[in-house]
């Protein structure tokens, strides 16, 4: 039976992030995926857009959410990205409670980067994201959003030991396998550190570091990520998966400035379609 998964995240029109990868990526690994957007924008927020509209959903999830429960359906994982309100954190929340008992639960938790929190959001908004952390399996910051939820000051550059360190506090939250994404421990190389809180395991995948900004590879990683463990692939395994394939399409992404709002992911979509004939 095919699986099916649920993502919970806005739709920017035009921009390559957010649901407009998460649909395909996910998709091409044969799992079925429904959405629920939580705002539509015409393009992305990012570096290069000004002028954007934007229309916030948060009033209609509720209903999505109702239906759904009338209809009984179910999923074998509930995947959450960026969320724009503290409504909207709640909200989610209560939606965990009604779909995602018996599924696995990942929480992206979009709230920042470089260092500095997302224009918008407040402390408030940072408590309500670790109260939906704890009800995670998984929870996937990047250096800047594990900061924010630890408390802890941002830095960029940690020893393997500090990330170990910094995995065990995030699954003292709650999340029992936490994964770490920007880890680099010499700077020439970048990828993603998780931990098994059950099994005391720690788990890490690296590429060559790429010095440029590329648009949407936080939501490729966890999209793939998502996929693999819904596939019932191990946490290592997801890691690798994910790490490898944002890599690619990174490289498949050409530094002449023509996709400078995102990367070429379409070009890659064909590595994960191994994994579509497995259920």
């Amino acid at each position: 039976m095919m699986k099916k998964v649920v993502t919970i995240q806005d739709i920017s029109c035009f921009g390559k992030c957010s649901l407009t990868v998460a649909l395909p990526v996910i998709s091409a690994m044969g799992i079925e995926t429904a959405v629920i957007p939580t705002a539509v924008l015409s393009t992305h927020t990012g570096e290069g857009f000004s002028g954007y509209t934007f229309r916030d959903l948060t009033g209609d999830i509720p209903g999505i959410s109702e239906h759904w429960k009338r209809m009984g359906l179910s999923f074998d994982a509930v995947y959450t990205g960026y969320l724009g309100s503290v409504d909207q954190v709640r909200i989610v929340s209560d939606f965990f409670g009604d779909f995602g008992r018996d599924c696995a639960v990942i929480v992206d938790p979009v709230m920042g980067d470089r260092g500095r929190l997302y224009a918008g959001f407040t402390d408030t908004f940072v408590s309500e994201m670790r109260k939906l952390c704890a009800s995670a399996d998984h929870i996937i910051p990047n250096l800047t959003e594990a900061s924010l939820l630890l408390g802890t000051p941002y830095r960029e550059v940690f020893t393997e030991e500090e990330v170990k360190d910094i995995l065990r506090r995030l699954a003292g939250l709650g999340c029992p396998a936490p994964v770490l994404t920007g880890v680099s421990y010499d700077g020439q190389h970048q990828g993603a550190a998780a931990y098994d809180s059950a099994t005391g395991e720690f788990f890490s995948s690296f590429r060559r570091q790429v010095n440029r900004q590329v648009h949407g590879t936080g939501d490729i990683f966890a999209s793939v990520f998502t996929g693999m463990i819904t596939h019932g692939k191990s946490l290592g395994e997801a890691v690798e998966t994910a790490v490898g394939f944002t890599y690619d399409c990174i490289e498949a992404t050409p530094d002449d400035g023509e996709c400078w709002y995102g990367s070429c992911f379409e070009r890659c979509l064909g590595e994960l379609t191994v994994y579509a004939s497995e259920d």
